[in-house]
């Protein structure tokens, strides 16, 4: 294989790592967006199955009364609604699928880049050594 084949065939490969990183750090992206979703949007509450009249709550993030982080304590279902172990769970599933995400796409960028520096650098050799007229 010819160095400008295998050239070639490294930037096309260190392209695949890049858009698997963009592809993971897209995913991440609709991770935190949903986390941010539970957080802060309000939301309702059956209190029973095919409740007529459900329970309207607050954002679990921004909330002036405890009625978001009380619970069944006070006769209120908006606590046990959007519970604070799914937020975090979404929140813990991004991090790994971002940390990927971000090494993958600095490691095809950073590949592609260098592999256009080896490049350039082969071409100011050839430059080099030309005889001028």
């Amino acid at each position: 294989m010819r160095s400008r084949d295998y050239d070639q065939d490294f930037r096309y490969r260190a392209g695949r790592t890049r858009t698997w990183g963009l592809v993971l750090l897209s995913l991440a992206a609709l991770l935190w967006a949903w986390c941010a979703v539970l957080l802060l949007m309000p939301y309702e509450v059956d209190e029973e199955p095919d409740d007529e009249y459900p329970a309207e709550c607050e954002s679990r993030l921004f909330t002036d009364r405890a009625t978001a982080n009380e619970g069944l304590r006070n006769g209120d279902y908006c606590g046990d609604e959007r519970d604070w172990p799914e937020v975090i769970a979404v929140l813990g599933a991004s991090l790994p699928v971002s940390i990927t995400g971000v090494g993958l796409y600095t490691v095809g960028t950073v590949s592609r880049r260098m592999s256009a520096h080896s490049e350039a650098m082969r071409e100011l050799d050839v430059l080099a050594r030309t005889p001028k007229s």
